[in-house]
């Protein structure tokens, strides 16, 4: 992993996206074998270490629904704790999967093709993550159904004036989307795990699931037609998801909370630590599943390009928030963000500052770009200074505008269980998918191939 892989090519030439001497069978073969062959020992441990976080999670919502908030570490001051910074974490984390699916496709970037399915996958799982949190923190969780517009005797409608009502509303749609964008890309590689399939309930299973599927030239135009048509509608929602979230924020009073940069602030950061995940995955997949061929260093390169451009944007946030405060004449918003890199949680602070600004810059160096090791290791840090990040913005309820009311917030052991089962349930639902579904879209990598061009091999 951590050796530097070149690509032996003279300057200025297009490397290619899938190497190895791949055909059309051979993508077929390769990818299809992970999902046909035997349970592997490596997959069975992994799985039962994630699974084992999964308990840990039911156990301590269980207790939570049974005890209430209280066995949080949320006090007067700070109302909201871990469960809003996992919220908008875990949504951060999903942006990357459509945005590499949708908006690199409608600007028809073909490098994407090789690490699409999985990012889409990961989309779903950490939208799941974070749909979690704001459902278990209302309390009493078995009228959660309240912030749905249901008809009901009591002729009540929710509060459409209520942040959680659109987060409900913002996240709901965007998992919807992402769910029917992430079938229908399935639908002819689900086709072929079927014709391939040996067994009758194999074939009847992965038949159900891919519709009748046979690749004729008008299901190829409707598919093509639905999948342009879903990625025109993803899309916006990209840009429109986390803005809605950090308009929880910035329609509050609180100091450091009350500002117009936080929705582009939060998109960029979004894209930031979900190509950091992406990456994470990215690397670990490649190495266990032997996918070099497909999932290129070309293809990592041009992650930590992203990483790094999106990386700059948040930290041209993090100082235009002190121009801010600074140019609003405001001692309240001065205070708080001083407070911040300076204050009681200024620990967190510069971790923020370390990962997210200072580790991306190691990008610059195209040698480290094409590290394996390095981009590894860089993508763990970006996302544990993107966690830090929310976590600072939430901590500024610590110090409002009333001394009298300071307190400091100290997480309990409750805080950090459902947090680190949170992690369980994401990896576990990504095992699955690795396991029983093609990590790589068969259909759309063959698309890339030189024989896919009509032209190849001046038959035409």
């Amino acid at each position: 992993m951590s050796v530097v892989e070149k690509t032996g090519l003279p300057p200025g030439a297009e490397a290619p996206l899938v190497t190895g001497g791949h055909t059309f069978a051979s993508i077929s073969n390769k990818i299809s074998e992970i999902v046909e062959r035997k349970t592997s020992m490596v997959w069975l441990l992994s799985f039962g270490a994630a699974f084992s976080f999964v308990l840990l999670l039911i156990g301590s919502i269980g207790y939570l629904f049974w005890e209430g908030t209280g066995i949080w570490g949320l006090n007067v001051p700070v109302g909201w704790g871990y469960d809003i910074v996992n919220f908008v974490f875990w949504v951060g984390i999903g942006h990357a999967g459509t945005l590499i699916s949708a908006v690199l496709f409608l600007f028809r970037q073909r490098w994407r093709t090789s690490i699409n399915r999985f990012s889409e996958s990961m989309t779903l799982f950490a939208v799941i993550c974070a749909l979690m949190f704001p459902a278990i923190h209302v309390g009493r969780v078995w009228v959660i159904y309240w912030v749905f517009p249901l008809p009901n005797q009591m002729g009540m409608w929710p509060n459409f004036r209520s942040p959680l009502l659109w987060d409900v509303f913002a996240v709901s749609i965007y998992f919807t989307c992402s769910f029917l964008f992430w079938y229908v890309g399935l639908i002819p590689d689900l086709a072929t795990l079927r014709d391939r399939a040996v067994t009758r309930v194999r074939k009847f299973v992965f038949g159900l699931l891919s519709f009748g599927w046979r690749g004729g030239n008008r299901q190829w135009k409707n598919y093509e037609l639905a999948y342009l048509i879903l990625a025109g509608i993803s899309t916006p929602l990209v840009l429109s998801v986390h803005s809605v979230v950090s308009t929880d924020f910035a329609t509050s009073v609180i100091p450091g909370w009350h500002t117009t940069i936080f929705p582009p602030y939060f998109v960029a950061g979004a894209i930031f630590s979900g190509f950091a995940m992406v990456m994470s995955l990215a690397v670990v997949a490649r190495k266990l599943l032997n996918l070099h061929d497909f999932i290129t260093v070309d293809h990592l390169e041009k992650m930590n390009k992203i990483m790094l451009v999106t990386g700059m944007m948040v930290g041209y946030a993090y100082a235009c928030e002190f121009f801010i405060a600074w140019y609003s004449g405001s001692i309240y918003e001065s205070f708080a963000f001083i407070n911040r890199a300076f204050g009681p949680y200024a620990w967190a602070y510069w971790i923020m500052v370390t990962c997210n600004v200072l580790v991306p810059q190691l990008f610059w160096v195209r040698k480290w770009r094409r590290t394996v090791a390095v981009m590894f290791v860089a993508s763990i840090l970006i996302n544990i200074g993107m966690w830090f990040e929310r976590f600072v913005i939430v901590m500024s309820l610590a110090r409002d505008y009333l001394p009298s009311s300071w307190d400091y917030y100290k997480p309990t052991i409750w805080d950090v269980a459902t947090l680190v089962g949170s992690f369980g349930l994401f990896f576990t639902l990504f095992l699955l998918f690795a396991r029983f579904v093609p990590m790589i879209a068969m259909s759309e990598v063959k698309a890339v191939l030189p024989q896919a061009d009509p032209h190849h091999g001046g038959t035409h």
